[in-house]
């Protein structure tokens, strides 16, 4: 008996193969595990009124001179390292700060980069091990028989093994909705045998960034991180700026 697919599924595993695709017909699904759309995931759920994504931090400066001193919370860093005057860009860290309310004007190395570099996509949504399950269940109801492309960051150009995972998490959910009705890339399968090969907890300390901010004294980073579907926020991506839906 013939099976009818419903999705054709792909993971890129850095954003650098974007370049290699097409994406105007596409879902797509942005991934920076550690940290920036963890980060972005934990504002909007928190308060944050939108994520407004750039691609350094000369361009965060020039955004924020858009706007009022007072909207705003302005984060970000290159290389792990924070911009001088900006909040730290990690979750734990901005919800400390405070973002109820405020518009989150956000750069970072490779998060905020893959988000502006995918754009062209149909429908763009930001996921993290946070909300994974409410991204799949509303990319499912609002958007069937569309191609999906789920796009790990990566570090400049390099593979970053939480991302993998994450997509891994992201792949595991929609094949156990959809069965036999799915049609997984290998790179898919990859990242679901990833996936499976261990608990969140021990794959994010574990992976380069993870062990990086276990040094720098942000386990609890790391602890909220890997906390699997724990939000129902739908972060998209609307006229520039990533909102709840």
């Amino acid at each position: 008996m013939s099976v009818t697919l419903s999705h054709q599924l792909h993971v890129l595993s850095r954003k650098e193969e974007l370049a290699t695709i097409e994406l105007a017909d596409k879902v797509v699904i942005v991934l920076d595990i550690l940290f920036a759309t963890t980060t972005m995931t934990a504002a909007l759920a928190h308060g944050a009124t939108m994520v407004i994504p750039t691609m350094d931090e000369a361009s965060a400066r020039d955004e924020s001179a858009r706007h009022s001193a007072d909207s705003f919370v302005l984060a970000g860093e290159l290389y792990a390292n924070v911009f001088a005057g900006f909040t730290a860009p990690t979750p734990l860290a901005l919800l400390e700060h405070g973002v109820r309310g405020k518009k989150l004007i956000l750069a970072t190395t490779n998060g905020t980069v893959a988000v502006k570099e995918s754009a062209a996509a149909d429908h763009l949504y930001v996921a993290s091990l946070l909300n994974s399950t409410a991204i799949v269940s509303h990319v499912l109801s609002k958007h069937p028989q569309h191609p999906i492309v789920i796009v790990c960051s990566g570090s400049m150009g390099n593979f970053n093994l939480e991302d993998y995972y994450g997509a891994g998490y992201l792949v595991d959910l929609f094949s156990k909705t959809l069965g036999n009705g799915i049609d997984l890339s290998d790179a898919a399968r990859a990242s679901r045998a990833v996936y499976a090969s261990g608990k969140p907890i021990d794959m994010l300390s574990n992976c380069r960034v993870g062990r990086i901010m276990t040094g720098r004294g942000h386990a609890n980073e790391i602890d909220y991180a890997a906390r699997l579907s724990s939000l129902d926020v739908i972060p998209r991506l609307q006229d520039g700026v990533i909102v709840a839906i």
